[in-house]
């Protein structure tokens, strides 16, 4: 296979925070809140916003509470990041409900993975993307992510995607750091690869990848703009390898413990940005695992 180069001007590209749901102490969508924390990223240099992703637990979110989070996450962005909305559901017709939803109301792009629960095969997945790529007029950027949706969307067939106009970036969330550089080598000049991987961003970054969509970017934005910043625009691969490394325990932490969105939501709240308890049947850490989480962001600060 002929290699390919990689493009260099994206539109979309840099850290891009897998935006939390705020609640209030009854459950319910917090407005409020969701746009201090949108306000706080961008005031920390974050390149996009993704809301509704699984960070974001769309899943456990009505459609008026949906159309409500995009809203307030574009009216507090006010146009200084990109907004790529999450539009996953279980079938193509509310996939591209929720897109043009999306585009309606101002987004920059939306973000897809794999229908979760029917298992489709490459070729009923493709057929569902391209329903998609035909409703809209923004990008795409396709979520690879086996572990949560059971469907694994291999280079190949990604390759195969890349084909379609508005399918223009993947996030590629496997784990699999053969997977990026596999990726980039294909399509590097046709599909932007994001890191989905925290424990993987700076290989990711160094190889190539455009950038990195992550949930632990809500509780510390601007050591992961310093990442990239370091990684992809000065090339200082020994102070990026600093930063990463002293970032790495609590990366690792998040991703290790099975409970992402649960320590997310309270690293905002140990960070000064309170956003409330996940929707059940997700429940907040225990204290145990807060006191250990506490811990690993006060090493952090203490750096």
């Amino acid at each position: 296979m002929t290699r390919v180069s990689m493009r260099t001007d994206f539109p979309l590209r840099g850290v891009c925070s897998a935006l939390v749901t705020p609640l209030d102490a009854a459950g319910e969508v917090h407005a409020d809140r969701l746009a201090a924390l949108v306000e706080h990223q961008v005031s920390q240099g974050v390149h996009g916003l993704v809301p509704l992703g699984s960070t974001g637990e769309y899943y456990a979110l009505s459609p008026a509470e949906r159309e409500r989070v995009l809203q307030a996450t574009l009216e507090a962005a006010a146009g200084r990041a990109a907004v790529i909305a999450g539009a996953n559901a279980g079938s193509t017709a509310d996939v591209v409900a929720y897109a043009r939803q999306a585009q309606t109301l101002g987004c920059d792009a939306v973000m897809l993975a794999a229908p979760y629960y029917s298992l489709p095969t490459d070729d009923e997945l493709y057929e569902h993307f391209r329903a998609v790529d035909r409703a809209i007029d923004i990008p795409i950027v396709i979520y690879n992510y086996p572990a949560r949706t059971g469907v694994d969307m291999r280079p190949a067939f990604l390759e195969r995607l890349a084909a379609l106009p508005r399918i223009q970036y993947v996030k590629e969330s496997s784990g699999e750091m053969a997977r990026v550089t596999e990726l980039i080598r294909r399509c590097g000049e046709r599909l932007g690869v994001f890191c989905g991987c925290d424990t993987l961003a700076l290989e990711c970054l160094v190889v190539g990848a455009i950038g990195w969509i992550g949930g632990v970017v809500n509780v510390l934005p601007a050591a992961h703009v310093e990442l990239y910043r370091l990684a992809v625009e000065q090339q200082d691969y020994r102070a990026a390898r600093d930063v990463f490394y002293r970032l790495l325990p609590l990366l690792e932490l998040m991703e290790g413990q099975g409970k992402y969105t649960q320590y997310v939501k309270a690293g905002c709240a140990l960070t000064g940005h309170e956003v409330g308890a996940p929707r059940p049947p997700l429940q907040p850490p225990t204290d145990a695992e807060h006191a250990v989480l506490r811990a690993a962001i006060e090493s952090w600060q203490s750096h």
